[in-house]
């Protein structure tokens, strides 16, 4: 047998006792789709930073050294800052919150101070994250099928297929807890990749003094970390649209939902460490690959392919297979957790709490893991809609709609304190509307400006002036 098929498989079957490992704990809502909030902070440090990340981090972000060069570290200074941040002022505060409210799912945290609002504010989340993880995990599905058509003999459709089977059965058979504990392999997966692979092309290159000459030669600007300062507004604009790419880490789902799962208050303090310092490796390790790739392979049709052509030229067969297991990790701890967001919206906020439901929270488990099959069904129908776009853009959409929506009312609801029901419903549907009509109608007249940056102001802003419009003293 093939040493790369060989690989994979020994790694699926390690997913899949996990899921089963993990099972017991599915059984109920809390359970399927939070873990029964008892995880230890390594698990949460490693399963936001994995699921923050994606296939897009493997694919996309060295695609994106292996095209811009150095300015590509612009793009590790804001994730960065973003989990940095998110880490600091949002982690405890909404543990907090949604412990106090008997929280399961981000849209549970949001309506629950406002009774006669609540319905409102679930129906608007709930169409928010459908819309936006559907497109979510067809990026995900589409770096599946690049991936395993890099790396083996196998097509882009059967690598969709492939992958998404696997995402989707240890999802459906496991929920949170497996989604959890396979993210703690997968980062650690991700995290040696991200090492060994950027240090071998180096090496094989004749060292970083040989990988500068090589680039100077291809294009100077390659090289200069500062190079956008000499565009003029496009420039500054290109450093703000960089940065602001982890703007968004103050509130998609995926991520607050890693905070609520936390065992407790110290453990999230622990916990914060660990993902910072995990982020600043994954993003500098991808962008050295991309930027020493360049070097070695200059004039790739498909830039987002760099990593497995790199593993596939320096690396025996049984490292290139632990290889593609890692760039699958990459997709997988994403797309999995994109999977129960979704399924969640449908189950808890829509079935559950908007519509009543009187069966058992054991039943609604059960349908939460078909609506799971449903959903995932859904992405690679979709895949095949879009698969001419990169991994980059497509993550980047679904990133910044989704954090546009729902940071600016999370921070909102945490820190100002006559936020209203009114102004978190009039903050979700700004923030997601300016970051989609921007990407739609208006990025290509303003140099590229990433819409994260209009999107997240304009949920702010929509979110405090109709507060104060509506706000009550209670008497």
């Amino acid at each position: 047998m093939d040493p790369i098929v060989t690989v994979a498989l020994v790694y699926l079957l390690l997913l899949a006792a996990l899921a089963v490992w993990s099972r017991k704990e599915s059984q109920s809502l809390a359970g399927y789709y939070l873990a029964g909030k008892k995880l230890p902070y390594w698990v949460v440090a490693f399963s936001t930073n994995a699921t923050g990340e994606s296939g897009w981090l493997l694919l996309g972000l060295t695609g994106m050294g292996y095209a811009v060069g150095a300015k590509a570290y612009w793009v590790v200074v804001g994730e960065v800052l973003g989990v940095a941040l998110s880490w600091l002022y949002v982690s405890r505060r909404l543990k907090r919150m949604s412990d106090a409210t008997d929280s399961i799912t981000v849209p549970d945290v949001l309506a629950a101070p406002f009774a006669g609002q609540k319905n409102l504010i679930r129906s608007i989340a709930i169409i928010i994250i459908l819309t936006m993880v559907t497109v979510y995990i067809a990026a995900q599905m589409i770096a599946t099928g690049k991936a395993v058509e890099s790396f083996t003999n196998f097509g882009f459709k059967e690598g969709v297929f492939v992958g998404a089977a696997i995402i989707i059965g240890y999802t459906f058979v496991g929920g949170y807890k497996a989604v959890s504990y396979t993210d703690v392999l997968q980062g650690v997966l991700m995290l040696l990749g991200l090492i060994g692979v950027p240090l071998v092309a180096i090496y094989a290159a004749g060292g970083w003094g040989a990988i500068s000459s090589n680039l100077a030669t291809q294009d100077p600007a390659l090289l200069n970390f500062f190079a956008f300062t000499g565009e003029g507004i496009a420039g500054w604009i290109g450093v703000l649209s960089f940065l602001a790419i982890g703007l968004p880490f103050l509130g998609v789902p995926q991520l607050l939902v890693r905070y609520m799962s936390c065992r407790d208050d110290n453990e999230l303090r622990k916990a914060r460490w660990v993902s910072i310092a995990v982020m600043a490796c994954f993003g500098i390790g991808a962008v050295t690959a991309g930027i020493a790739g360049r070097a070695l392979f200059p004039g790739l049709e498909d830039p987002e392919t760099i990593f497995p052509v790199l593993s596939g030229a320096f690396f025996p067969p049984l490292i290139t297979g632990v290889l593609l297991v890692i760039v699958l990790s990459a997709i997988m701890s994403t797309a999995d957790s994109l999977l129960l967001l979704a399924s969640s919206a449908v189950v808890r906020d829509t079935g559950q709490q908007l519509l009543g439901s009187a069966r058992s929270d054991h039943q609604l488990a059960v349908i939460g893991k078909f609506t799971t099959l449903l959903i995932g069904i859904l992405g690679i129908v979709l895949v095949f809609q879009v698969a001419e776009e990169t991994i980059f853009d497509l993550v980047l959409v679904a990133w910044s709609g989704l954090g546009c929506a729902f940071g600016p009312v999370t921070l909102c609801l945490l820190y100002a304190r006559r936020t209203t029901g009114w102004g978190v419903a009039a903050g979700m549907l700004a923030g997601f509307l300016t970051s989609t009509i921007w990407v739609i109608w208006i990025k290509a007249s303003t140099h590229g400006l990433y819409e994260a940056l209009p999107g997240f102001l304009a949920g702010i802003v929509a979110t405090l002036v109709v507060s104060r419009l509506t706000y009550q003293e209670k008497t």
